[in-house]
């Protein structure tokens, strides 16, 4: 069974037909692919990747949609683990950033393609500590890459969509290593897709997942 209710498939429905990509149309341009990418592993394997673009319930919402991912994790990245609660990091001084912790299969999607969609439809990388309404350090963009090789792909995409100026401002996404991930509180995991009618998730999350749906058809997994 989906885990998306039918009210919630009513909606996307509705959004697709109507064009409403609230918070989703700061990317009117389609994203060029990186030049720079690791290549597609010939078997299957586990890789992680770790991605804050504000609230993570709708960067959690748009990857758990995505083929070749097995798992999205809400979470708390860049801070200490005796700070790394809901209560405290919104309060905007604990360093932690709300992010994703995904789990993907190398051998079906690229980390370098896993970047262009959160460029494109998880979030607005030129938002400077924010993200839409929610503001804040907590809800910076950033990349918190595992090793180097995460790191050299980063760095050159965030060049390269600088260079090609597909945003009207600067990308400013915040490219640090991953020191530590903190799982969030279970209620925010899977929060959209519990709560699709949520007028927060409504407004700005639902009309992520449709956007990926009609920007990346080849990669976008109906749930």
């Amino acid at each position: 069974m989906s885990r998306f209710s039918s009210i919630a498939k009513r909606t996307l429905a509705a959004l697709m037909v109507s064009g409403f990509t609230a918070g989703v149309s700061f990317a009117a341009a389609t994203l060029p692919d990186p030049t720079v990418d690791m290549r597609a592993t010939s078997t299957k394997s586990v890789e992680t990747a770790v991605l804050a673009g504000g609230c993570f319930w709708g960067v959690e919402a748009v990857f758990e949609h995505l083929k070749g991912v097995t798992q999205v994790v809400s979470g708390y990245s860049g801070g200490t683990a005796e700070t790394a609660n809901y209560k405290v990091v919104s309060a905007g001084a604990t360093g932690h950033a709300e992010a994703v912790r995904i789990s993907y299969d190398p051998s079906r999607i690229t980390y370098g393609q896993l970047l262009k969609v959160f460029f494109s439809v998880a979030h607005d990388p030129t938002q400077l500590n924010r993200q839409g309404p929610d503001t804040g350090k907590q809800y910076r963009s950033a990349i918190f890459y595992a090793n180097d090789e995460q790191k050299k792909v980063a760095q050159a995409y965030v060049a390269q969509l600088d260079a090609a100026k597909v945003f009207p401002r600067p990308v400013v996404t915040e490219v640090a290593p991953l020191k530590a991930f903190y799982e969030a509180e279970a209620y925010h995991q899977d929060y959209a897709a519990r709560n699709p009618t949520q007028p927060y998730i409504v407004v700005h999350d639902l009309p992520k997942v449709a956007n990926l749906q009609q920007r990346f058809p080849d990669l976008y997994v109906r749930k």
